[in-house]
């Protein structure tokens, strides 16, 4: 019996893990280059059944042996494995803002080894040195006239700072900056070959597992992009089928409440009921 309270109990973590995932999509759909996240759901390691027999052997003096017949494989509870982002482009969303940029992939080649297809990235210079990487293309300039996304100033091919003095400059679809007609630098975007590799950091921001640095996609003939000047991409939430998700974690986290209800009743008439002396 307490192995039907533990299955109900793992089945109601993992689907509130869920839950908190799905609520997290919801909050950001409005979030430009928000990538969702999809929860992978595991069963714990199976039991392997067997039902113990004892068999004579038709012999002169008999002898008795010990058989197994399987019976069959139980699971006993589910967990969430990992969060696993969607690397799907979002709609693009024109803003009209000259430091909005939204990055279209339009070649991007698959990983040989896992067959998914690889992703596109913004650099982004951290306060400790460190680069991380974001689809957010809603930049502003701060105060040093640096372009930024979300705080953090953007890099260029040459992994500096880019900045911009003057309203008046263009981002052609290659990632120059041009100020007056002239050549400033280039906005860097990076290409992670294998997804697997990136991790969430919150804020809108990847990181490798490796802590490896992605190479640059510029100039890789492999690669293909363009920059939308005036354009966010929006995030590629589904917000229907969210909801619907979300609906579906909710009925299925009731359903294990109501198994772990039951199991405690049972148990309440063993101890209180069955065990009592008349």
């Amino acid at each position: 019996m307490l192995r039907g309270l533990y299955t109900a109990a793992a089945g109601m973590l993992s689907q509130q893990k869920r839950t908190e995932m799905l609520s997290n999509n919801i909050a950001n759909v409005n979030t430009p280059g928000y990538k969702s996240d999809q929860a992978a759901i595991r069963a714990f390691p199976e039991m392997l059944l067997s039902r113990m027999e004892g068999k004579d052997a038709p012999t002169q003096n008999p002898m008795n042996f010990g058989t197994q017949t399987p019976i069959g494989s139980l699971n006993t509870g589910a967990y969430v494995q990992e969060l696993v982002p969607q690397f799907t482009q979002g709609d693009l969303r024109e803003t009209g803002l000259p430091s909005d940029i939204a990055l279209l992939e339009e070649a991007v080649p698959a990983n040989a080894d896992t067959g998914m297809k690889g992703f596109l990235l913004f650099a982004v210079g951290m306060p400790d040195g460190q680069v991380r990487y974001t689809r957010n293309g809603h930049f502003t300039l701060n105060d040093q006239n640096q372009l930024t996304s979300q705080g953090v100033p953007v890099l260029s091919t040459a992994g500096a700072p880019i900045t911009i003095t003057g309203d008046e400059y263009e981002i052609t679809q290659d990632g120059r900056v041009r100020i007056g007609g002239q050549e400033t630098s280039q906005i860097d975007v990076r290409f992670a070959g294998d997804v697997r590799n990136l991790v969430k950091e919150g804020n809108g921001l990847f990181r490798t597992a490796d802590n490896a640095a992605l190479p640059t996609a510029a100039g890789n003939a492999n690669v293909r992009y363009s920059l939308k000047q005036g354009f966010t991409e929006g995030s590629n939430v589904d917000t229907a089928r969210a909801y619907t998700e979300m609906m579906t974690a909710y009925r299925s986290f009731e359903a294990n409440q109501k198994v772990l209800q039951a199991y405690d009743r049972s148990l309440d008439k063993a101890v209180n009921e069955i065990g009592r002396l008349s």
